[in-house]
């Protein structure tokens, strides 16, 4: 009777903690499925504002899928949805990869990152001998940011494209400055395939994307039929616009991506697979500039804070497209791809992160204005030179759009006189005599003011 009670209390008590932990498990995958429906809420909001055609966006922790969001349109003329497949263009966000690429041929034995480019152009113009595959790739080379040879509307060779900045003076010492330079992710990828004997998308592709079952990953192309490829928009004059193809092929924005493969990616990265933990350190580590100075940026990696938290992170922008890919105390990754133009990526991450990490980003109201209020802003605002704002009323705010043949982006209100695009975007217009005659637009660069020069658009 004594063992029988004995067990039959320790298999109460089992009971109990089972019990105790069903209880806790519901209430996580609550507070998940709750977190899940309010960052659905708040991405069709930001698509409505952004006028985001469709969108995918994943959150991970520790590498594993938190929430995946799929919405809108691939394809606005044929009504195709976007799913976990669907192939966008990610731009900037490829240099990681580049970078990759180099760090596995560091790991070879086949490059050094304190080599001298010289010895892998070797007509190089002289004033380029002391620029390192380092400088590279941390934009810190002193080389112009595009060649004068590219043209997005031409194929040519890698190779073409570097020679054509031969003529280009440095525009610092090397290790000088920080500078953001696609070329120098152009002569990255040409130094991928001068060393290794393969074109440089083989190389990604073997080392890199078919290990990991990356198989929707590769190049840009126009030509080839690429299954799930969505569609570039630009909004407008108030309508979306197919953005036209872009010919060339950019190693600084060399790749097409999907949701379901990046997040392939982003668990390697926590694994340590294909790159070691070592490696991704040396690619995480800031630049040192030649005054001792650190510069925000690593390999292929930006590299910051937000609000005390440290990320990881690189934006891609291509016509038709925005992306970003953000890693916030080496645990939290949240990726954004759009088939939008003017899509501000950077903030919807950001926002998206926000619901994991609290006080990640400050809250800022959305206020209802009367029409009259609204209208008072609408007219023309001369900005700097040939450069015009044109603010109108849209829906609740208002709408911005640039002479330069820019997007058009919706304002929301946040009190009579501040409007806001993003939460680190601001639009505030000031009167004198009760007209309004100017608004000052602040932003993460500094702020601008446009003088309004009438009450109607042009």
């Amino acid at each position: 009777m004594i063992a029988h009670a004995f067990c039959y209390a320790n298999g109460m008590r089992t009971k109990v903690l089972l019990s105790r932990a069903t209880a806790c498990l519901l209430l996580v995958l609550y507070v998940t499925a709750a977190t899940a429906d309010t960052v659905d809420k708040y991405l069709r909001a930001e698509m409505a504002n952004q006028r985001l055609p469709g969108v995918a966006v994943a959150v991970l922790r520790d590498g594993k899928p938190v929430s995946v969001r799929t919405l809108g349109l691939a394809n606005i003329e044929l009504n195709v949805p976007v799913t976990r497949d669907t192939v966008f263009k990610i731009g900037s966000v490829s240099k990681q990869f580049i970078a990759t690429g180099i760090m596995l041929l560091v790991r070879d034995g086949k490059v050094r990152l304190d080599d001298s480019i010289t010895q892998y152009f070797e007509d190089a113009p002289e004033a380029w001998k002391p620029i390192t595959l380092r400088q590279l790739l941390s934009h810190t080379s002193g080389l112009v940011r595009e060649s004068p040879g590219f043209d997005g509307l031409k194929a040519q060779t890698d190779a073409e494209v570097i020679r054509k900045a031969y003529e280009v003076p440095l525009q610092s010492a090397p290790g000088e400055k920080w500078a953001y330079c696609n070329l120098g992710y152009f002569m990255l990828a040409e130094i991928i395939h001068r060393v290794s004997g393969q074109s440089w998308p083989q190389f990604m592709t073997e080392r890199v994307f078919k290990p990991l079952g990356m198989t929707a990953t590769r190049t840009t192309d126009t030509i080839d039929i690429i299954p799930h490829r969505a569609n570039g928009y630009l909004f407008r004059d108030n309508e979306q616009h197919n953005v036209g193809p872009l010919l060339a092929l950019r190693p600084s924005g060399a790749f097409l991506s999907t949701i379901t493969d990046l997040m392939k990616w982003e668990a390697a990265l926590h694994d340590g697979v294909v790159l070691s933990k070592d490696e991704q350190a040396q690619m995480l580590t800031p630049v040192k500039l030649t005054d001792g100075s650190a510069a925000k940026y690593g390999f292929g990696w930006m590299l910051d804070e937000v609000r005390g938290h440290r990320r990881v992170h690189h934006g891609g922008s291509l016509p038709g497209f925005r992306s970003e890919f953000s890693r916030y105390d080496d645990s939290l990754g949240v990726i954004v791809l759009t088939n939008a133009d003017a899509a501000r990526t950077d903030a919807i991450a950001v926002e998206v992160a926000n619901h994991y990490i609290s006080g990640l980003s400050p809250d800022r109201p959305v206020i209802k204005l009367p029409a009259a209020t609204l209208t008072d802003y609408v007219g023309r605002y001369h900005l700097d030179g040939d450069y015009f704002l044109t603010i109108g009323v849209d829906g609740p705010g208002l709408s911005v759009q640039h002479s330069q043949g820019g997007p058009q982006s919706r304002l929301l209100p946040e009190n009579p006189t501040t409007f806001f695009m993003t939460k680190d975007q601001s639009y505030t217009f000031s009167r004198e005599g009760g007209q309004v005659t100017s608004v000052t637009i602040r932003g993460p660069n500094g702020e601008m003011v446009a003088e309004k020069v009438s009450t109607s658009a042009p």
